[in-house]
């Protein structure tokens, strides 16, 4: 396979199902909902963490940055922040503890009612994320879910869950951060209207 074929294939294959997400009006009333969650939690000053792995963390942290840089224009900080990005914490954890553990850990001592956690795993099995997000209900935080097709174990733990409908995972995080984006320019919006 040549390279303009490979290319011409995931363009169409993510063509494909972004037209699928934008006829699914369960899909985009589930983004509509979180967006306003996100909107009154912040009103009451509460706090945005991510988590993810591989991939998913990289897209964790690029929309943390979002939402407490800017999207499409200057505008005053909100607090959002990937959990993943103090490596001395993570691999300690990871050490002493458990891999498993790195997440939940920090959600103990940073999480407190009414903050958000939004939790990527394409498969919906990844155990730290899951025991991040039983870690928020405990706290009476909102949680939010990022997933592929099936929602995995996370389908049933969180109290929002965007389930992309495939199991190709480049394709999954594609409309993930597509999806994150849409909600980080509607919170803004919201906001801090123009």
């Amino acid at each position: 396979m040549d390279k303009s074929s490979i290319i011409a294939r995931n363009l169409k294959e993510s063509i494909e199902l972004k037209q699928e997400l934008l006829s699914d009006s369960s899909i985009l009333q589930t983004v509509q909902d979180i967006s306003t969650v996100i909107v009154e939690a912040y009103r009451k000053k509460a706090k945005v963490l991510f988590c993810g792995n591989g991939g998913s963390a990289a897209d964790a942290q690029h929309l943390a940055a979002e939402f407490s840089g800017r999207y499409y224009y200057d505008r005053p900080p909100l607090f959002a922040e990937a959990l993943h990005v103090n490596t001395s914490y993570l691999t300690a954890v990871a050490n002493d503890y458990s891999y498993d553990q790195i997440y939940s850990r920090l959600i103990k001592a940073m999480g407190q009612e009414g903050d958000i956690l939004f939790g990527l795993s394409t498969s919906g099995n990844s155990k730290n994320v899951i025991q991040g997000i039983q870690q928020a209900k405990e706290l009476g935080m909102i949680t939010i879910g990022f997933t592929g097709l099936g929602g995995g174990a996370m389908k049933n733990s969180c109290d929002y869950l965007i389930e992309i409908p495939s199991t190709n995972t480049p394709r999954i995080q594609e409309c993930h951060m597509l999806i994150g984006h849409s909600i980080c320019e509607f919170v803004e919006q919201v906001l801090f209207p123009q």
